[in-house]
Parts: C-alpha cells; structure tokens; sequence
C-alpha cells in the first residue's frame, strides 16, 4: 500500500497536474487565436494578392493607406459601448413621469424607444458621421480612433477610404441635417411640442431616402466594393448596421402618419362644426 502511494505521488499525480495545467493554457491560446484569427486571415489575404490593403476590390488604389494599430474588437467596443449608453441613459431619464418638459405626462414604451433611437442616430450622424464629412480626405493614413472606425468599416464597403462622391455628399446631409434633427426630434417630444412628429415624419424620410440611395448605388456597382459574402464585412457592416436604417425609419414614418392624421381629422371636425349652420 505504502508503494502504491508513493508511485502515485511520485509520478500520476505530477503528469496529472501538467495536463490540468496544459488543458488551461490550451483554452486560453484558442481564446486569443479566435479573437485574432480575423485580422490574421487579413494579413494572409493581403499578402497573397499583394495589395497594401484589406479592402475590395484588391486593386482598388488607397493613396497614403496606414493599417490600423487598434483590433477589431476595440474598435467595435468604443462605437456600441457609446451607443449603448446613451441608448440606456435616455431609457432610464424617460421612465417616470417628466413634469418639467412634458406637463406631467408618462411616455409609453414605445415611445421611449423611439426617443432612445433618436439620441443615438444624433450622435452617430453628428459625430461619426460627421468625422467622416470633415475628414474623409485624411482617412486613409490618420490614425485617430475616429478614422480607424471608419478604415475598420470600410472593409465592408471602401467607398468610403476612397472619398466617393456619392458617400461623402450622402454622409455630409447627413451630418449637417438629421444629426441635429434628431436632436431637436427628442427635445421636441420631452417638451410635447406641437412639431414633434412633423420633424419625427422629416428625419425619417431622409434617413429612409438616404439609405435606399445608399444601397441602390452599391447594387448598381455589382457590390464590387466588398468581399461578397464574407459573414462580418458584408452581412453585418454593410448589410445589417445600415439596414437599421430602412426598417426603423419605415416604423416611425407610419407612426408619424397615423398621429398627423388624426390631428387633422380632429382639425377638420373642430373647423365643419364651427361652420355648421345654427337652428332657429
């Protein structure tokens, strides 16, 4: 008995330990491998088509071009860690009852939502966007976290590292229109004013405009200016984030319809029975 002891902490539970040990370092390296697998399948792309770039198509001329020193998922962070906050952060400032800005009155779940919508299409379209129009220029080599946000998205469509036309005057109304639209859009419902759906009907047509054209044009072009199919680049860059931008905007501009047209049914009714003849 004491010699079956002693072999076994002499040398099973050693060898068992070091596999413990090793199954851990294992995890580990495919944790590490799995996040920087993409910008590895990168690098081997680029250097099997020798382009100095990652972007589509493989001969596309990026003058100045820097590759980016932030990852993927860093960059990714800092965009929806923004969006989600202020997202959060106008969802828990509308949850009571707002006395100051709308007399009193509780706004419903849906509305709040829309609100929360609003305030991060202000700070997508002032401030990403808005890089975008004064900058594009500058893109491809600078190295601020705002233009590897866009070196990083332009994988999925590179219109935008090359300054297209059409993108940089879709991104500048953009900036300059709806940005501050949707701002006033949620002040103007924080303070029940009568204009509030009149702007929530404006902004949602150009954003719905605006990302139609957006889509149009690259179907035009035979999606050449991204890699087709590819499940990150394509389907959730170009495809996914912007299609946001055709469903919500579509919900919003019915709703702004059905409360327009009820308030002139109501104007209508109010100025026929003034109208209306009085009885002898």
């Amino acid at each position: 008995m004491v010699l079956q002891q002693l072999i076994f902490v002499t040398f099973i539970l050693p060898a068992s330990v070091h596999r413990s040990v090793s199954d851990v370092r294992c995890l580990d390296s495919c944790r590490v491998g799995f996040i920087s697998s993409l910008s590895f399948q990168e690098q081997m792309d680029k250097a099997a088509s020798g382009a100095p770039h990652p972007y589509w198509p493989r001969d596309l001329s990026v003058p100045h071009y820097v590759d980016n020193d932030r990852s993927m998922p860093e960059i990714l962070l800092f965009l929806f860690s923004v969006s989600g906050a202020l997202f959060l952060l106008m969802w828990l400032f509308t949850r009571n009852e707002l006395p100051v800005f709308a007399g009193g009155r509780r706004l419903s779940g849906a509305r709040r939502l829309a609100l929360c919508w609003f305030t991060v299409c202000g700070f997508i379209h002032m401030v990403v966007e808005g890089w975008f129009t004064l900058h594009y220029r500058a893109i491809p080599s600078d190295q601020s976290l705002l233009s590897q946000l866009w070196k990083e998205y332009s994988k999925g469509d590179s219109r935008y590292v090359i300054a297209d036309n059409f993108t940089v005057c879709m991104e500048t109304v953009t900036a300059l229109f709806w940005g501050p639209l949707s701002i006033w859009t949620v002040v103007a419902f924080l303070g029940c004013r009568s204009c509030r759906f009149v702007l929530q009907l404006i902004v949602s047509l150009g954003q719905l405009y605006g990302t139609v054209l957006y889509f149009y044009t690259e179907h035009r072009d035979g999606y050449i200016h991204s890699q087709p199919g590819h499940p990150i680049y394509f389907w959730f860059y170009f495809v996914f984030l912007n299609f946001l931008w055709v469903v919500i905007p579509l919900f919003l501009i019915l709703d702004a319809w059905r409360q327009l047209s009820t308030a002139q049914e109501l104007c209508d009714s109010r100025v026929m029975g003034k109208n209306r003849p009085k009885r002898q």
